[in-house]
């Protein structure tokens, strides 16, 4: 479960080489300034982070919308998601020329009952922008600042007295991810129903020593966000999960997203199962499974293992929530369009994204707790079985959400991320 730094997959890397890739999706100049993963988008990126290390975008004439061209996007995804060999897959795109919704396959492999964009799935760290955007929301009522340092908060973070809640949002902190520790994805996998507490995550973090000082580097680590979690909670003085739905859902109507108990591994109905090959161990440090297995997988002897009912306590406020296509559609339009936040904190955050790799300034963009990828902010999520992306352009009004139930595939890439690519290549010109 490595997350970002680029995680690989398991748990742990919860989207963050995914958001990597779906960088490479830009398709010309991103407009604005520059200012980005199973476990959970998030995660063990097998939670949440995942895999694939292309980060090159594709040569691009320019950022204008092309015709819209059901058909043609129809086919694209289908033709993706059957090359790719998921299970099951859902797209929603809305721009000024149309909207579409497509599914393909199945929830369960090896059954017959169709994906649809009722279903819910697991959203890894795209949980994250619903955690960093109730710590904006705090900042907005003066309740605490940017530039406060965590010790003030949290006493128990190593050198926490030099490190910015700026910097947690920003994954700047230099804080070790602890989706990335060894025993965490052992537990993973020998026990995936424990149910994790923030102690028990934070631990496994503050036991590493840090990747560098604060505000020295770009490290996507979730131990971030737990902590961000935990600060949002005593400051608002309520559960995170009310926190949510006071402040995001039920202003926003997102009737199917939920932020489950930690000791729960229910997935509403209705619902896919989700499915990864190999486990956390395995893909820890290489989301690729070895050429032997990826030779069975494609031959149909290796199956991929069921990862439903994995309790996703262990990515708590960085990746364990769950929605649904239409939610997650509403959501980002919401995180890009300034439904949440007001006016000059919204123009902070989408100014904030700049790139994770100082030497490489059109790679992947993060910023206060939100990704760019091309002309789109939002998030990507992975954990184990489940991989989405939502995101919103709010220049063109252009919505793209995927998800699918597998996660990632034999030769390490994230469905999500090279449909969406796929996509927005047919989207922009």
């Amino acid at each position: 479960m490595k997350a970002p730094g680029f995680p690989k997959n398991s748990p742990a890397a919860l989207a963050v080489a995914l958001m990597l890739a779906v960088a490479g999706c830009s398709v010309g100049p991103a407009p604005g300034p520059p200012a980005s993963s199973p476990a959970p988008s998030d995660t063990p990126p097998s939670a949440t982070g995942s895999g694939t290390t292309d980060v090159t975008p594709p040569a691009s004439s320019g950022g204008a919308l092309q015709p819209f061209d059901q058909a043609a996007l129809e086919q694209t995804f289908k033709e993706t998601a059957r090359e790719l060999r998921v299970p099951g897959a859902v797209m929603l795109l809305r721009t000024p020329g149309g909207t579409a919704t497509y599914t393909y396959g199945v929830r369960s492999v090896g059954g017959d009952d169709p994906v649809t964009p009722a279903d819910h799935v697991r959203i890894g760290s795209i949980t994250k922008t619903w955690t960093t955007t109730v710590i904006l929301q705090l900042v907005q009522e003066k309740k605490i600042k940017l530039d406060d340092p965590v010790a003030a908060y949290r006493p128990d973070v190593p050198d926490g007295a030099n490190i910015t809640i700026e910097q947690l949002l920003t994954m700047r902190s230099g804080l070790y991810n602890y989706t990335e520790d060894l025993e965490v994805n052992k537990v993973l996998d020998t026990d995936p129903g424990k149910v994790w507490t923030t102690d028990e995550l934070l631990a496994a973090a503050f036991r590493h020593p840090p990747y560098f000082a604060p505000g020295e580097g770009f490290h996507y680590s979730n131990t971030n966000t737990v902590l961000l979690g935990l600060i949002a909670e005593a400051l608002d003085g309520k559960p995170l999960s009310s926190a949510f739905r006071d402040r995001l859902f039920t202003p926003l109507g997102l009737s199917g997203s939920v932020f489950p108990d930690q000791a729960s591994n229910a997935i509403p109905e209705p619902h896919p199962q989700g499915y990864m090959y190999g486990n956390n161990v395995l893909t820890l440090d290489d989301p690729a499974l070895p050429e032997d297995m990826q030779k069975a997988a494609a031959e149909g002897t290796l199956k991929p293992v069921d990862q439903t009912a994995m309790n996703a306590s262990w990515a708590w406020s960085a990746g364990s929530g769950i929605s649904t296509a239409a939610d997650l559609a509403t959501w980002a339009e919401a995180l890009g369009g300034g439904k949440v936040l007001g006016p000059e904190l919204q123009k902070l955050r989408l100014d904030s994204p700049r790139p994770v790799k100082a030497d490489d300034p059109g790679g992947a963009l993060y910023g206060l707790g939100i990704a760019k990828f091309g002309q789109l902010f939002g998030h990507t999520g992975e954990l184990p079985g489940f991989n989405s992306f939502a995101g919103h352009d709010p220049a063109n009004k252009v919505t793209l959400v995927v998800w699918t139930n597998l996660a990632p595939t034999p030769d390490g890439r994230d469905p999500v991320t090279t449909i969406a690519r796929t996509l927005i290549g047919k989207v922009y010109q």
